[in-house]
């Protein structure tokens, strides 16, 4: 395996004049002139999405849903391989890139299956539903030198929400040192963001039969067993604390992982959250007035959920200025003050040279789980409904059972990670 990458990182940085079949370079090993190709593991709604993706060539797909399945390989003129079971989608040895568009609690087991088989990744996010999964996820990317990518962009591309700018320019303003030390950031509607509260689930569901196209045992997975109802599955899972959690886990990677980038803290993780919240429902998301993280230096990230906050609060609060919604700061000639900084590191963007030349992708298995870290703290402090603390070097909650039983979860026989 590690003479074989290093072979193919060795071919990135050479120009050949003749195509190096795949073959030649043994599983899951392509040369610099061929196209990459991907299966795609749930294809019922933003599996559809990925496989434009990257312009990467499709050869598989997967999903328990039969229609879901057979909806989504009619938009593909080629043949591909079409799968019910996800682990002979990831040994298909015509797959190099595994694409995991299922719901979260399938995402730690899988990532680590594609991991053994040799595959590179790409992962929707949350990258998982609990912090042990993913930190399982890292230990095998370790192992076996995968390259991985987690789908949200917001610290690369993209005008970042109610800010109107990509999150360049503000990474450049916060490492001038012109806001000063320590940084509070908000993240609410009131700053441009969104949490969408739809995404609740309902606390008396009646059992009603499994559609003939549904494999619900595959679909629950590692999750506990509970009667099917229509509201747990596809459109509406995230509601379920056992599948995701809520809005908070729909769109807390999108939202958070570039605050953890600007603040420099890809390495490490908050110390303490403290939530404002109605007591949670064992099984049914529901909302929340307040989530507020805390690190060791005092930086914060608080999000208010719903019309909740002040309207003018900015979205970084800084001992020496600050950043509203639209990219207003209220330093004086902050522009000209800013020009004479340098600009923020260049990051590796491009996924595809990521897996050619084995270098790893601007949001990886490492700062991925550090900013899933933070989404999944935020879950066990409103299911707890009080104040944890958490130990960002031991990767545990401090002298907190209860929350560490939170945050490594039993998986439903036979499924382990």
């Amino acid at each position: 395996m590690t003479s074989r990458r290093q072979f193919l990182k060795t071919l990135g940085g050479v120009t050949l004049l003749t195509v190096v079949p795949r073959n030649v370079l043994g599983k899951g090993f392509v040369a610099p002139s061929d196209e990459l190709t991907k299966g795609i593991i749930g294809v019922g709604g933003m599996g559809r999405g990925h496989i434009s993706y990257d312009k990467t060539r499709v050869v598989a797909m997967c999903d328990v849903d039969k229609n879901h399945l057979n909806q989504a390989a009619a938009l593909v003129k080629d043949n591909i391989s079409l799968y019910h079971d996800f682990r002979e989608l990831i040994l298909d040895k015509n797959v190099d890139i595994v694409h995991i568009a299922t719901p979260p609690h399938w995402h730690g087991i899988m990532s680590v299956e594609a991991a053994k088989a040799g595959k590179d990744i790409f992962c929707e996010k949350p990258m998982t539903r609990t912090i042990g999964e993913s930190k399982r996820v890292v230990e095998a990317i370790q192992q076996y030198g995968n390259i991985f990518r987690l789908n949200t962009w917001f610290r690369f591309k993209d005008p970042f929400y109610g800010l109107g700018t990509p999150v360049k320019p503000l990474k450049k303003l916060v490492d001038s040192g012109l806001l000063g030390w320590p940084l509070k950031v908000t993240i609410s509607k009131h700053t441009g963001f969104d949490w969408k509260f739809y995404w609740v689930g309902k606390t008396h569901l009646e059992p009603q039969p499994i559609p003939e196209e549904l494999d619900y045992d595959m679909w629950l997975g590692p999750a506990p067993y509970k009667p099917y109802n229509a509201h747990r599955v596809h459109g509406t899972f995230r509601g379920y604390w056992d599948y995701d959690g809520g809005g908070l886990g729909d769109m807390g990677q999108h939202y958070i992982d570039p605050v953890q980038y600007l603040l420099g803290k890809d390495n490490t993780s908050p110390v303490k959250v403290e939530v404002d919240a109605p007591q949670q429902h064992p099984d049914a998301v529901g909302t929340w007035r307040s989530i507020t993280y805390t690190y060791d230096d005092g930086c914060q990230i608080i999000l208010w959920g719903g019309d909740y906050g002040e309207p003018n609060t900015p979205y970084i609060a800084g001992p020496n200025g600050n950043v509203y919604r639209n990219f207003v700061c209220d330093i004086p000639d902050w522009q000209k003050k800013l020009a004479d900084f340098p600009e923020p590191t260049e990051q590796n963007t491009n996924f595809i040279e990521s897996i050619r030349n084995r270098q790893k992708f601007a949001l990886n298995e490492l700062n991925g789980h550090r900013s899933a870290t933070i989404v999944n703290m935020g879950a066990v402090a409103l299911r707890l409904n009080r104040t944890i603390e958490y130990d960002p070097v031991k990767e545990i909650f401090v002298n907190d059972e209860e929350a560490n039983r939170l945050s490594d979860q039993p998986m439903r026989a036979p499924w382990s990670i």
